[in-house]
Protein backbone atom coordinates (compact mmCIF):
# COMPACT_ATOMS: atom_id res chain seq x y z
CA UNK A 1 0.00 0.00 0.00
CA UNK A 2 2.57 2.23 0.75
CA UNK A 3 4.64 1.45 -2.29
CA UNK A 4 1.37 2.49 -4.24
CA UNK A 5 1.02 5.64 -2.89
CA UNK A 6 3.64 6.51 -3.27
CA UNK A 7 3.53 5.92 -7.06
CA UNK A 8 0.31 7.65 -7.06
CA UNK A 9 2.00 10.71 -5.78
CA UNK A 10 4.55 10.94 -8.37
CA UNK A 11 2.19 10.81 -10.83
CA UNK A 12 0.22 13.89 -9.40
CA UNK A 13 3.44 15.34 -9.29
CA UNK A 14 4.06 14.89 -12.92
CA UNK A 15 0.53 15.60 -13.79
CA UNK A 16 0.63 19.19 -12.34
CA UNK A 17 3.67 19.63 -13.40
CA UNK A 18 2.70 19.58 -17.24
CA UNK A 19 -0.41 21.24 -16.29
CA UNK A 20 1.76 24.42 -14.78
CA UNK A 21 4.03 23.48 -18.12
CA UNK A 22 1.15 24.45 -20.04
CA UNK A 23 -0.08 27.40 -18.49
CA UNK A 24 3.35 28.75 -18.79
CA UNK A 25 3.17 28.54 -22.21
CA UNK A 26 0.49 30.15 -22.54
CA UNK A 27 0.93 32.67 -20.73
CA UNK A 28 4.15 33.48 -22.63
CA UNK A 29 1.78 33.42 -25.93
CA UNK A 30 -0.51 35.64 -24.44
CA UNK A 31 2.18 37.87 -23.55
CA UNK A 32 3.75 38.27 -27.14
CA UNK A 33 0.83 39.22 -28.41
CA UNK A 34 0.16 42.68 -26.45
CA UNK A 35 1.73 45.99 -25.86
CA UNK A 36 4.02 44.57 -22.80
CA UNK A 37 5.48 47.52 -20.60
CA UNK A 38 9.07 48.36 -20.54
CA UNK A 39 10.28 47.63 -17.37
CA UNK A 40 9.26 43.95 -17.75
CA UNK A 41 12.31 43.05 -19.35
CA UNK A 42 14.67 44.31 -18.06
CA UNK A 43 15.94 41.64 -15.74
CA UNK A 44 16.53 39.44 -18.94
CA UNK A 45 17.62 41.71 -21.50
CA UNK A 46 19.74 43.95 -19.45
CA UNK A 47 21.81 41.31 -18.24
CA UNK A 48 24.60 42.23 -16.66
CA UNK A 49 24.77 45.71 -18.78
CA UNK A 50 24.24 48.75 -16.26
CA UNK A 51 23.88 51.14 -18.84
CA UNK A 52 21.57 49.60 -20.61
CA UNK A 53 19.52 49.30 -16.77
CA UNK A 54 19.97 52.63 -16.39
CA UNK A 55 18.72 54.04 -19.11
CA UNK A 56 15.51 51.32 -19.41
CA UNK A 57 14.93 52.80 -15.43
CA UNK A 58 16.02 56.25 -16.30
CA UNK A 59 12.36 58.61 -16.32
CA UNK A 60 13.96 61.47 -16.55
CA UNK A 61 13.06 62.90 -20.07
CA UNK A 62 11.20 64.93 -22.18
CA UNK A 63 9.53 62.61 -24.66
CA UNK A 64 9.68 58.92 -25.12
CA UNK A 65 9.46 57.63 -28.59
CA UNK A 66 8.50 54.44 -30.03
CA UNK A 67 11.07 53.51 -33.25
CA UNK A 68 10.50 49.88 -34.90
CA UNK A 69 12.82 48.76 -37.53
CA UNK A 70 11.10 46.36 -39.72
CA UNK A 71 12.15 44.40 -43.07
CA UNK A 72 13.39 41.15 -44.34
CA UNK A 73 15.28 38.74 -42.40
CA UNK A 74 18.61 38.84 -42.29
CA UNK A 75 18.70 42.06 -43.85
CA UNK A 76 21.10 43.34 -40.76
CA UNK A 77 17.98 44.45 -38.40
CA UNK A 78 19.85 43.71 -35.46
CA UNK A 79 23.34 44.42 -35.98
CA UNK A 80 21.91 47.52 -36.26
CA UNK A 81 20.58 47.80 -33.66
CA UNK A 82 23.52 46.59 -31.53
CA UNK A 83 26.27 48.75 -33.53
CA UNK A 84 23.46 51.86 -32.08
CA UNK A 85 22.72 51.03 -29.13
CA UNK A 86 25.99 49.68 -27.73
CA UNK A 87 28.38 50.73 -30.73
CA UNK A 88 29.31 46.90 -31.06
CA UNK A 89 29.14 44.24 -34.22
CA UNK A 90 29.27 40.66 -34.81
CA UNK A 91 29.18 38.69 -37.85
CA UNK A 92 27.74 35.25 -36.86
CA UNK A 93 23.70 35.67 -37.37
CA UNK A 94 21.37 34.62 -35.03
CA UNK A 95 18.11 35.23 -36.09
CA UNK A 96 15.49 36.94 -34.00
CA UNK A 97 12.68 35.05 -32.13
CA UNK A 98 9.21 37.37 -32.21
CA UNK A 99 10.32 40.47 -31.05
CA UNK A 100 13.52 42.30 -29.05
CA UNK A 101 14.16 45.72 -27.93
CA UNK A 102 16.36 48.18 -26.48
CA UNK A 103 16.50 51.65 -24.83
CA UNK A 104 18.78 54.60 -25.57
CA UNK A 105 18.48 58.57 -24.17
CA UNK A 106 19.91 61.00 -26.82
CA UNK A 107 19.45 64.51 -27.18
CA UNK A 108 17.99 66.40 -29.53
CA UNK A 109 16.67 70.20 -30.15
CA UNK A 110 17.68 70.85 -26.36
CA UNK A 111 15.38 67.94 -25.10
CA UNK A 112 16.03 64.47 -23.89
CA UNK A 113 14.68 62.13 -25.75
CA UNK A 114 14.64 58.61 -24.50
CA UNK A 115 14.19 55.66 -27.71
CA UNK A 116 12.60 52.49 -27.61
CA UNK A 117 13.80 51.25 -30.23
CA UNK A 118 12.06 47.46 -31.33
CA UNK A 119 13.59 44.90 -33.39
CA UNK A 120 11.44 42.78 -35.21
CA UNK A 121 11.86 39.22 -36.85
CA UNK A 122 11.66 39.15 -40.35
CA UNK A 123 9.82 35.63 -40.98
CA UNK A 124 6.44 35.13 -41.88
CA UNK A 125 5.48 32.91 -38.91
CA UNK A 126 5.95 35.93 -36.81
CA UNK A 127 4.39 38.34 -38.54
CA UNK A 128 1.13 38.09 -36.26
CA UNK A 129 3.69 39.20 -33.16
CA UNK A 130 5.15 41.87 -34.81
CA UNK A 131 2.95 43.88 -36.06
CA UNK A 132 0.95 44.41 -33.00
CA UNK A 133 4.02 46.59 -31.76
CA UNK A 134 3.40 48.62 -35.31
CA UNK A 135 0.08 50.36 -32.92
CA UNK A 136 2.14 53.64 -31.18
CA UNK A 137 5.14 53.53 -33.24
CA UNK A 138 6.39 56.91 -34.09
CA UNK A 139 8.43 55.76 -36.66
CA UNK A 140 10.07 53.12 -38.52
CA UNK A 141 13.12 52.35 -39.89
CA UNK A 142 12.31 50.04 -42.94
CA UNK A 143 15.25 47.75 -44.30
CA UNK A 144 16.58 46.02 -47.03
CA UNK A 145 20.07 44.42 -48.10
CA UNK A 146 21.81 45.96 -51.30
CA UNK A 147 23.17 42.12 -51.99
CA UNK A 148 19.29 40.65 -51.56
CA UNK A 149 17.00 41.43 -54.51
CA UNK A 150 14.30 39.61 -52.54
CA UNK A 151 14.73 41.79 -49.61
CA UNK A 152 14.09 45.16 -52.01
CA UNK A 153 11.33 43.84 -53.45
CA UNK A 154 9.59 42.97 -49.97
CA UNK A 155 9.64 46.98 -49.38
CA UNK A 156 6.55 48.02 -50.86
CA UNK A 157 4.82 45.08 -48.92
CA UNK A 158 6.30 46.57 -45.55
CA UNK A 159 5.12 49.51 -46.51
CA UNK A 160 1.52 48.49 -46.91
CA UNK A 161 2.13 46.53 -43.07
CA UNK A 162 3.15 50.41 -41.69
CA UNK A 163 0.00 51.89 -43.38
CA UNK A 164 -2.40 48.69 -41.98
CA UNK A 165 -1.22 48.61 -38.68
CA UNK A 166 0.30 52.00 -37.59
CA UNK A 167 -1.14 55.44 -37.08
CA UNK A 168 -0.91 57.94 -40.21
CA UNK A 169 1.58 60.04 -37.64
CA UNK A 170 4.26 57.36 -38.07
CA UNK A 171 7.51 58.90 -40.00
CA UNK A 172 9.64 56.56 -42.13
CA UNK A 173 13.08 56.58 -43.75
CA UNK A 174 14.31 53.66 -45.84
CA UNK A 175 17.15 51.96 -45.74
CA UNK A 176 19.78 49.75 -47.77
CA UNK A 177 22.15 48.10 -45.61
CA UNK A 178 25.24 46.46 -45.81
CA UNK A 179 26.67 48.87 -48.50
CA UNK A 180 30.22 47.75 -47.55
CA UNK A 181 29.91 44.12 -49.58
CA UNK A 182 30.24 46.22 -52.60
CA UNK A 183 31.09 43.33 -54.65
CA UNK A 184 27.81 41.53 -53.61
CA UNK A 185 25.87 44.30 -54.29
CA UNK A 186 22.71 43.63 -56.48
CA UNK A 187 20.53 46.87 -55.41
CA UNK A 188 22.21 50.04 -56.55
CA UNK A 189 21.99 53.48 -54.61
CA UNK A 190 19.93 55.25 -57.47
CA UNK A 191 17.14 52.21 -57.34
CA UNK A 192 17.02 52.61 -53.56
CA UNK A 193 16.90 56.75 -54.09
CA UNK A 194 14.18 55.90 -56.73
CA UNK A 195 11.99 54.06 -54.44
CA UNK A 196 12.50 56.39 -51.85
CA UNK A 197 10.91 59.48 -53.46
CA UNK A 198 8.12 57.24 -55.09
CA UNK A 199 7.05 56.62 -51.12
CA UNK A 200 7.90 59.78 -50.20
CA UNK A 201 10.04 59.18 -47.56
CA UNK A 202 14.05 59.80 -46.81
CA UNK A 203 16.70 57.06 -47.52
CA UNK A 204 20.54 56.48 -46.50
CA UNK A 205 22.80 53.68 -47.30
CA UNK A 206 24.27 51.94 -44.55
CA UNK A 207 26.51 49.09 -43.01
CA UNK A 208 26.68 48.18 -39.51
CA UNK A 209 29.78 46.49 -39.95
CA UNK A 210 31.91 49.32 -40.67
CA UNK A 211 29.12 52.18 -38.90
CA UNK A 212 28.68 53.77 -42.20
CA UNK A 213 25.38 56.06 -41.26
CA UNK A 214 23.53 54.12 -38.75
CA UNK A 215 23.87 57.38 -36.03
CA UNK A 216 22.94 59.58 -38.59
CA UNK A 217 19.57 57.21 -39.80
CA UNK A 218 18.49 57.11 -35.47
CA UNK A 219 18.79 60.63 -35.67
CA UNK A 220 17.35 61.69 -39.00
CA UNK A 221 14.51 60.15 -37.76
CA UNK A 222 14.06 61.78 -34.24
CA UNK A 223 14.45 64.85 -35.67
CA UNK A 224 11.79 64.21 -38.25
CA UNK A 225 9.53 63.53 -35.74
CA UNK A 226 10.19 65.92 -33.39
CA UNK A 227 9.74 68.27 -36.36
CA UNK A 228 6.58 67.33 -36.88
CA UNK A 229 5.29 67.56 -33.33
CA UNK A 230 6.51 71.09 -33.31
CA UNK A 231 5.43 72.01 -36.53
CA UNK A 232 1.23 70.54 -35.27
CA UNK A 233 1.66 72.16 -31.98
CA UNK A 234 1.99 75.42 -33.22
CA UNK A 235 -1.21 74.84 -34.57
CA UNK A 236 -2.92 72.54 -32.11
CA UNK A 237 -1.36 72.45 -28.62
CA UNK A 238 -3.71 69.39 -27.54
CA UNK A 239 -1.54 67.11 -29.91
CA UNK A 240 1.00 66.90 -27.25
CA UNK A 241 -0.49 63.83 -25.82
CA UNK A 242 -0.87 62.21 -28.76
CA UNK A 243 2.88 62.56 -29.60
CA UNK A 244 2.61 64.75 -32.51
CA UNK A 245 1.10 64.97 -35.33
CA UNK A 246 3.55 64.20 -38.94
CA UNK A 247 2.69 63.62 -42.79
CA UNK A 248 1.00 60.41 -44.13
CA UNK A 249 3.41 57.88 -45.82
CA UNK A 250 2.47 58.27 -49.90
CA UNK A 251 2.27 56.73 -52.64
CA UNK A 252 3.21 59.73 -54.39
CA UNK A 253 7.09 61.35 -54.52
CA UNK A 254 7.03 64.49 -52.10
CA UNK A 255 10.41 66.63 -53.27
CA UNK A 256 14.15 65.97 -53.27
CA UNK A 257 15.05 64.39 -50.35
CA UNK A 258 18.57 64.98 -48.38
CA UNK A 259 21.70 63.71 -49.65
CA UNK A 260 22.85 60.68 -48.15
CA UNK A 261 26.24 58.34 -48.40
CA UNK A 262 26.39 56.45 -51.23
CA UNK A 263 28.83 54.27 -50.07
Amino acid sequence: MHKFRRRSSDNLDAKVGDYAFKIRKRQSRLLSLVDIPLGYFNYDMAGADPKWQKDAADQNFDYMFKLLIIGNSSVGKTSFLFRYADDSFTSAFVSTVGIDFKVKTVFRHDKRVKLQIWDTAGQERYRTITTAYYRGAMGFILMYDVTNEESFNSVQDWVTQIKTYSWDNAQVILVGNKCDMEDDRVISYDRGRQLADQLGVEFYETSAKDNINVKNVFERLVDIICDKMSDSLDTDPSLMNAGGKGTRLTDAPQGPQAANCNC
